[in-house]
């Protein structure tokens, strides 16, 4: 701005304020000070802003790449706010992993339930994340309910124990994913039923994905979070899954939980006549299931197969073409 301002302007200024500072026994160069001071002020504040910004996009492009590309093709006015709100996500989701004790995760929860409380208050914390989700709530009017939701729901998961059923994974999701997905139509000022809908099923389905994906990890820790019931159904045991078994049994225990993914897809797709156009950007993240839900099927519902191991780089151009058609 004070490259476009003329030479003559600038020593009229200068003089003026020369004047104002003798009259109040003021020196010059405190007067320069000040300005200085108040530019710097800018600026940091200018760089805290572009810093937050930086971090919450390095986070989800490192921890939630599907989603990180999916932000990238969205309106610029809601770009940024998706990436905060899966920032706010990945933050939350990686505490299970990333404490030894449950009573350190439960901190951790606890703080995120003061931090949104002082959101909305216009205060938020002294954190990259927070900063982003404040400036999120601010510009969009984002619903606190959702993001307390989210919390609570990833709270109860620290238990770190398997799903009871699908109902019970299907609950988690809703809470989880399908809140996510309501505040990104919140971004995109959209409130319809229809889209509600879809919302709901396709939360359900990332949900289910999501569980199947991360087993070859859970299991390689010992761990196995996928339905019992549905495991006693086929008669697999959570050591089948440990020891990365590729028999039948696991295979069909994979293909129910699946194809309950897939049965929420295909939900969210049957009210895309009567969703709003501007919705079908915020329903990308389909396009990410409907990859994983084919590979798992060419694999035979082999969990542990190679090929599950890999991200399919065509990806990408699936999400910029569906974007390009404005189609979930």
């Amino acid at each position: 701005m004070a490259a476009g301002i003329s030479v003559k302007h600038g020593l009229l200024r200068n003089k003026t304020s020369l004047y104002r500072a003798l009259h109040r026994q003021i020196s010059p160069s405190s007067v320069c000070l000040q300005r200085a001071a108040g530019v710097q002020r800018v600026r940091a504040a200018s760089s805290a802003t572009t810093d937050s910004q930086t971090y919450c996009m390095e986070l989800v492009r490192s921890r939630d790449y599907d989603g990180y590309v999916s932000s990238l093709l969205l309106p610029e006015e809601v770009r940024r706010s998706s990436l905060a709100l899966r920032a706010f996500n990945v933050e939350l989701a990686q505490v299970k992993d990333s404490v030894s004790q449950k009573t350190i995760g439960l901190m951790r929860m606890q703080f995120w339930k003061a931090a949104i409380e002082e959101i909305y208050r216009d205060e938020p914390p002294n954190q990259p994340v927070s900063a982003e989700l404040w400036r999120a709530v601010r510009k969009h009017d984002l619903t606190k309910r959702w993001l307390l939701r989210i919390i609570t729901e990833r709270e109860t998961g620290l238990d770190d124990r398997a799903y009871r059923n699908l109902q019970e994974l299907e609950t988690y999701s809703e809470n989880t994913q399908s809140s996510l997905v309501y505040l990104l139509l919140e971004c995109f000022g959209l409130k319809n039923v229809h889209a509600d809908h879809a919302a709901s099923h396709i939360g359900k389905a990332q949900g289910i994905v999501t569980c199947l994906r991360a087993t070859p990890y859970h299991s390689s820790r010992r761990k196995v979070y996928l339905p019992m019931d549905v495991c006693m159904l086929h008669g697999a045991s959570q050591e089948d899954f440990i020891r990365g078994s590729r028999e039948q049994k696991v295979r069909d225990v994979v293909y129910d939980i699946a194809s309950h993914a897939h049965v929420h897809l295909q939900h969210a797709r049957s009210f895309s006549n009567n969703v709003p156009k501007a919705a079908n950007l915020a329903f990308l993240q389909t396009v990410v299931l409907e990859d994983y839900l084919q590979r798992v099927r060419r694999a035979d519902f082999d969990i542990f197969h190679p090929s599950l191991k890999n991200r399919n780089p065509l990806v990408p151009f699936q999400l910029y073409l569906r974007s390009w058609k404005k189609s979930y």
